[in-house]
Parts: structure tokens; sequence; C-alpha cells
């Protein structure tokens, strides 16, 4: 039993030391001509540790992410938090069958999400200041899908190495 409470919390610490990883990479700055080519780190992340652990990372943990990436980054607060919130959901509805498809299909999965969060986000941003739309906002999903698989595998070797004393596979 103590080496399965020794698992959860080193989980656990794995998982929010993504979180914070990913928020930090959100925040690089890009030059303005690739600033529409950014993947989403923190969707990323989301989509990621829904699919190894669907047990403990749910709708408020989304919810959490959101509200700290709202207030990091100074967007209007709870608009990150309902449209992460509601991607977890699609997510989750779906888990067993994207985790058990070949990489290539959960890529499409991937620029879905991406674009179901983009217009989530435009869409309750457009009802609060009024913005524009940019054509260029659809980049995010393909960079999204392209960056998936080599993010999967990076985290399933972080996830492998740091959490497994005795070597078990995810």
């Amino acid at each position: 039993m103590q080496s399965m409470n020794s698992f959860r919390s080193c989980r656990y610490g794995v998982i929010w030391l993504s979180f914070l990883a990913a928020l930090i990479l959100q925040g690089i700055q890009w030059p303005e001509l690739l600033s529409s080519f950014r993947p989403s780190w923190i969707l990323l992340i989301l989509i990621y540790w829904i699919l190894i652990t669907p047990d403990q990372i749910n709708i408020s943990t989304a919810f959490a992410v959101g509200i700290v990436t709202d207030l990091v980054y100074g967007s209007t607060l709870g608009v990150h938090s309902l449209a992460l919130s509601v991607i977890t959901y699609l997510v989750s509805r779906q888990n067993y069958k994207i985790f058990n498809l070949p990489i290539w299909q959960q890529v499409l999965y991937v620029i879905i999400f991406s674009w179901i969060m983009d217009m989530m986000v435009f869409g309750l941003e457009l009802l609060i200041i009024n913005i524009t739309f940019c054509p260029e906002q659809l980049w995010n999903g393909v960079i999204n899908g392209m960056v998936w698989p080599w993010m999967f595998l990076l985290m399933q070797k972080i996830n492998y190495h740091l959490c497994s004393s005795k070597k078990v596979v995810f």
C-alpha cells in the first residue's frame, strides 16, 4: 500500500509540474509573424493527462488550470476555464476510444478539440469584448496536431522514468 501511495503522489507531482511547464511554455513570446503557429501547450498537456489518468484529471482540474491561465495571461476571467472544462468533458467521454487509437488518428482528435477550444474562446471573447476573427487562429489546431505525437511520447517517457520504481507500463 505504501508503494501505491508514493506512486500516486509522484503522479500528482508530475501532473502539476507538467501543467506548470505548459503554462511557462505558453507564455514564451514568439515573433509576431509566427505567433499564430504557437502550440496550445496547456490544452495538449490537459488532453494527455485525461487520456492517461482519467480518474485523476477531471472538469474541476481543467477549471482550475483555466482560471490560472486567465489570471497569468490577463485574458477575460473564466473564458479558458469554461473552454478547458468543455474540452475535458468531451475528451473524457471518448477517453478509452481515443487512447486505443493509433497516434495518427489521435492527431485528428487533437486537431478537432483544438478547433473547438479556439472557437469557444473566440465566441466567449466576442460576446464580452467584441474582438474580430483572425483566420490564422485555425492554424493552431493543425500545429497542435503536428506537435501531439512528439509531446505524447515525451510525456510517456517522463511519466515512465519519474513515477515507476517497478517499471510498470501505464
